[in-house]
């Protein structure tokens, strides 16, 4: 099967930007917080690929490890928040009844306000921390993976191995278990793939509020932030993290969108 050209653009964008978090765990050109104000707005050159910033600052150094933290908050507020939407899912379609009506009206409450503008109050309520950032942007997650979660189980429980699992006489939960959920698990992870850029988004988002990673901890969102007052001065400032977080979000939306057309039968059947 021919990969898609979605998923193949998305996934070296995203090469490149998770090599450059795993990098900046080992190794970058420069300290990231080492500030030299003799050598503030250098340009690009040997010694600093693509400059220095207002303090003096490796410019690459900071992108690197801004990136790590952009990677690392995508990966766990996901996988928090799908780990609980996908069990309160589950729950949903295993009991039904009341039980479904709540967890799924709980859900639509969370769709009733927009997820960024809430990640932003949530965010705001528990405090400016890293830590902070990830609940709040997991918890804007949660209703997300409830309705994919339960709309892709219950399709599996009208399937015939589900019917002949419960004529063995086994337990709701031991079939969701062993049956409904490893069969739910392709849309989950094309779900979680296109949630990492939005995850990525709000991170930055939340950064350039003053409520995502603290200084000295680089960050996109931050260093947007304080490359406002200097455009005219220094605009590529403001460039870098800016296009950064443009492919971040490009590739994984990308990367989404090809995973989403390799494992949906009926989109592979037109090809």
């Amino acid at each position: 099967m021919r990969l898609p050209l979605n998923f193949l653009f998305g996934a070296v964008l995203i090469f490149c930007v998770v090599t450059a978090a795993i990098v900046s765990i080992f190794w970058t050109p420069h300290s990231h917080i080492e500030m030299n104000i003799s050598m503030k707005f250098a340009d690009p050159s040997n010694l600093h690929w693509l400059g220095t910033d207002q303090l003096g600052r490796d410019v690459v150094s900071q992108l690197m490890v801004a990136a790590q933290n952009s990677v690392q908050v995508a990966l766990v507020a996901v996988f928090i928040g799908g780990a609980i939407g996908t069990f309160l899912g589950l729950i949903a379609s295993a009991i039904g009844g009341l039980v479904e009506d709540l967890i799924m009206r709980l859900a639509d409450l969370g769709f009733a306000f927009p997820a960024l503008l809430f990640a932003i109050m949530l965010a705001a309520a528990l405090g400016p921390s890293l830590n902070n950032a990830i609940m709040a942007i997991a918890f804007i997650n949660i209703p997300i993976f409830i309705r994919v979660s339960r709309g892709s189980a219950n399709q599996i429980w009208q399937r015939e191995y589900v019917y002949a699992a419960k004529a063995a006489g086994l337990t709701k939960f031991r079939i969701s278990l062993d049956h409904i959920l490893p069969n739910i698990m392709a849309p989950i992870i094309v779900q979680a793939t296109i949630e990492f850029a939005v995850a990525i988004l709000a991170e930055a988002a939340l950064s350039y509020l003053g409520l995502g990673a603290q200084p000295p901890q680089p960050s996109w969102g931050r260093m947007l932030s304080e490359a406002q007052t200097l455009m005219y001065l220094a605009p590529e400032l403001a460039i870098y993290p800016g296009v950064c977080i443009i492919v971040s979000v490009i590739g994984f939306g990308l990367l989404g969108d090809g995973l989403r057309d390799i494992t949906d039968p009926r989109l592979n059947g037109s090809r």
